[in-house]
């Protein structure tokens, strides 16, 4: 069974269609990397499923419940399903500590010491334990990211959705928020995660998904869609990728 299951979901704003009866299947430890132009619907499938978005129509399953439609609890949903935004929205006034532990103290009823141990071995994690009192203005923007990812993790989520993460971030400074994805799915984080790092993508997807004008266009393995592009719009898009140099030595 899929631990995340998307049948059929539309999402209109007004009389833009942005998710076109999409649907896709995410099974536990998946690495699903959503690829595509900009608009073509990836950030508001991670928000729906988020429930950050309430879809028109269509359903959505996690872990063999319907998290789609009335009397969903969003509180808890959101706990079991975190998501990670391409602005990193840390509290200014917190330590990068403070920042990771606050909802596990708010939310889930740790102790400070609970919280603090946590925040504590997440920082480590994401390699930022000589960080831990440092205020988001003292660290640099791949920092305050792998804070923000490390904030995610310690609600203990089944699924992380990441949105183009990297996005806000100088060149430099994108590897190494990369390369902390790549150790969370090796140690078998489900995960979404819309991007623009095709290279990325490629390595660590164990699949990929092409989405134009709110529809899955292509979906299959990283060796099928960027070696053996099937849709027209695919290798469109793809064609366009590596003509900036940005697919990563693809052919």
């Amino acid at each position: 069974m899929a631990l995340v299951d998307i049948a059929g979901v539309t999402k209109r704003y007004g009389s833009l269609v942005v998710l076109d009866e999409l649907s896709l299947q995410v099974a536990e430890h998946d690495i699903t990397c959503l690829i595509g132009a900009s608009g073509s619907g990836k950030s508001t499938l991670l928000r729906c499923i988020n429930g950050l978005e309430a879809v028109d129509s269509g359903k959505i399953w996690f872990d063999g419940e319907a998290i789609t439609g009335a009397g969903v609890d969003l509180d808890d949903l959101r706990q079991r399903i975190g998501i990670v935004f391409q602005s990193y929205n840390l509290f200014p006034h917190m330590t990068a500590a403070e920042n990771v532990m606050l909802a596990p103290r708010h939310v889930l009823g740790a102790t400070k010491k609970e919280a603090g141990e946590l925040a504590h071995e997440l920082l480590a994690r994401v390699g930022l334990g000589d960080r831990a009192q440092s205020y988001p203005d003292r660290l640099s923007g791949g920092q305050q990211q792998r804070v923000a990812i490390a904030r995610a993790l310690a609600m203990e989520p089944k699924v992380l959705l990441l949105d183009e993460v990297t996005s806000a971030l100088d060149p430099e400074l994108v590897g190494e928020v990369l390369g902390l994805i790549g150790k969370l799915a090796e140690d078998g984080m489900t995960m979404i995660i819309a991007t623009h790092e095709m290279a990325f993508a490629r390595q660590v997807a164990s699949k990929v998904c092409f989405l134009d004008s709110g529809r899955i266009h292509e979906e299959g393995t990283s060796d099928q869609v960027f070696r053996h592009p099937q849709s027209p719009r695919t290798r469109a898009f793809l064609q366009r990728i590596l003509a900036a140099g940005r697919l990563g030595g693809a052919g």
